[in-house]
This record gives structure tokens, C-alpha cells and sequence, in this order.
């Protein structure tokens, strides 16, 4: 099984277990913050599941109607669930401020807090297991998914500091105060998530650094080709597209700069795993002289020019 969907699945799981522990609990203790936190649950749940079937979905080979593959998949699941954690904010907020104006009145102080203690430990190991898989296979679902539950780590944390001080305190609008402290931390991770899942539905580059990287593996080449230019990439999901201008002289054979295409796409896939390479051959106008090394395409990339490798 693809180790993202084995990942996907536990989250299913352990959101699942914990949405209805702490629903119960929080309703029969009449606390807004802990029913936050069981929306919030639910809502990673939701995300969960999202990512789960937008993996499976995403894990499909390129088909004729989808020639470039199901990368993209990923994204939109990340923008969803985006979505709905803004949503989920929104309610908590509203619920609180009602608790605010009319009172509130929380019993059971201690089952809550042993509630949000154990959530705070389940989403913290599964959201460590679930961003080493992320960083692996480079999945955004599973990123958000793991960013998802990270934030119910915190809001856990503070939700069992809340009424901790309550229970100390004898003050019940702390409730309410700390329930809106947790629906601006979801705002944010929201925030932070619908930024990183949308940009690469508008096809924008590969970061710089990974550019960069691309750009020295074609560099490691140069006395195979006169020079590169017209360097372009995108991403979607965990897939990266890639395309480049290759000068050569042209008395190269076609089966030589075959090969240095295939060493280049060779080595850009062992670094950047689900990588695909397109390389368009140009002939040289010169007969060997020192090359322009300006970037044609003006795109950021210098091209580099080779030794003029002769077969």
C-alpha cells in the first residue's frame, strides 16, 4: 500500500476516536471550548478523509483525459479543507461570544481536562508520523492533514490550560475567552494552508532553491552540450514538471545527445523523485567559440555553456 494512504488512514482513525470522545464530553460538561475542540476534531477528520481519497485519487498513472497526471488533486484537497477550517473558526467564534452574553456554566472541569490532555498526546504522534510521510513523498494532503492536526495539538494544550484556570480560579468566562483563542490559531493555520495549496494551481515555478538545484544537475553535464536555456517548472501535488532548451553542435550524433538527455533527466528524477522531464535539442550556429551566457528567456536562469563535447 502507498505509504501516504497507509498514513491518511490512521488520521481517519485516531480524528474519528477523538471527535467523539470529546463531543460527548464536552456537551455533557456544557463547555464551549471543549465542543470547539470536537468541532475542530471533526474537522481534521473531514480533512482526513479528504486527503485520503485525494491521495488514492492523486496515486493515479496519467490517463487520456488527465495527460499530465492527478497532482493537482492534492491541492484542490488542501484548498477544501482550507476552507472549511475558516468555516469551523467562524461557528467557534459565534458560540463563544453567545457564552460571553449570557453566561456559562461548565461542570466536570477535570474529565475535560484529561479529555484534552489525551487528544493533545494521540495528535501529537500522529502529526509527527504524519509529516515525516509528508516529507518523503512530498504530499501537500498529507502537509495539511499533519498541519491540521499540529494546530489541535496547541488548542488542546490551551483549552486544558483554560480550564485548568478555571478550575483554579473559579472564573467561568474563561471558557469562552480561551475557545476564541483557539478559533484565531485555526484562522491562521488556515491562513498558512491555503496559501501553500493554492499557488501551485496557478502553475508558479518550482521554489528557488529547488530550481537552483535543477540548474547545478544540468550543470554537472556541461562538457556534453554548448549551452541551456528557456529553463522552466511547476508543480503539482508531489509531481514536478520540467522543461529546458539543450544547444549541441551539430555534428553531435542523435544517439550521443540522447544519452545526455537521458543522464539529465536520470539524475533531476533521483533528487526530485516524481519529476517529469521534457528537454528540446537545439543545433549550435557556432563552430565551438565561447557562448552567449546571457538567459534568452529571461526568466532568472543563467545558461551555461559547455567544452563542445564533439562525438
Amino acid at each position: 500500500m502507498d505509504p501516504r494512504v497507509r498514513a491518511a488512514r490512521v488520521s481517519v482513525a485516531s480524528n474519528t476516536t477523538l471527535v467523539v470522545l470529546k463531543l460527548a464530553v464536552g456537551l455533557m460538561m456544557g463547555s464551549v471550548s471543549v465542543i470547539s475542540e470536537a468541532i475542530h476534531s471533526g474537522l481534521d477528520l473531514a480533512a482526513a478523509l479528504i486527503a485520503y481519497f485525494s491521495l488514492k485519487q492523486a496515486a493515479k498513472p496519467a490517463d487520456d483525459h488527465h495527460q499530465f497526471g492527478h497532482g493537482k488533486i492534492e491541492n484542490i484537497s488542501g484548498l477544501t479543507e482550507a476552507l472549511l477550517i475558516f468555516i469551523a473558526a467562524v461557528w467557534i467564534i459565534y458560540e463563544a461570544y453567545e457564552k460571553l452574553v449570557y453566561g456559562v456554566n461548565v461542570q466536570s472541569v477535570a474529565l475535560g481536562m484529561a479529555v484534552m490532555g489525551f487528544s493533545a498526546l494521540v495528535n501529537y504522534l500522529v502529526s509527527r508520523n504524519l509529516f515525516q510521510v509528508a516529507e518523503k513523498t512530498d504530499s501537500i494532503a498529507l502537509k495539511a492533514d499533519a498541519l491540521h492536526l499540529s494546530t489541535d495539538v496547541i488548542t488542546s494544550l490551551g483549552v486544558l490550560m483554560g480550564l485548568g484556570l478555571m478550575k483554579l480560579t473559579g472564573i467561568q468566562l474563561l471558557d469562552p475567552l480561551v475557545a476564541i483563542a483557539v478559533a484565531l490559531l485555526i484562522i491562521k493555520a488556515a491562513y498558512e494552508l491555503t496559501m501553500q495549496a493554492f499557488w501551485p494551481l496557478l502553475d508558479v515555478r518550482l521554489p528557488p532553491e529547488e530550481e537552483e538545484a535543477v540548474v547545478e544537475i544540468i550543470r554537472r553535464h556541461e562538457g556534453a552540450f554548448v549551452e541551456f536555456h528557456e529553463l522552466r517548472s511547476r508543480k503539482a501535488g508531489a509531481e514536478r514538471h520540467i522543461d529546458l532548451h539543450l544547444v549541441v553542435l551539430p555534428d553531435q550524433h542523435v544517439s550521443d545527445v540522447h544519452e545526455v538527455c537521458d543522464r539529465i533527466e536520470r539524475d533531476i528524477q533521483g533528487q526530485f523523485p516524481s519529476s517529469h522531464v521534457l528537454i528540446h535539442i537545439e543545433p549550435s550556429n557556432d563552430s565551438g567559440e565561447e557562448c552567449d551566457s546571457q538567459d534568452p528567456s529571461g526568466d532568472g536562469v543563467t545558461a551555461e555553456c559547455g567544452s563542445r563535447a564533439r562525438s
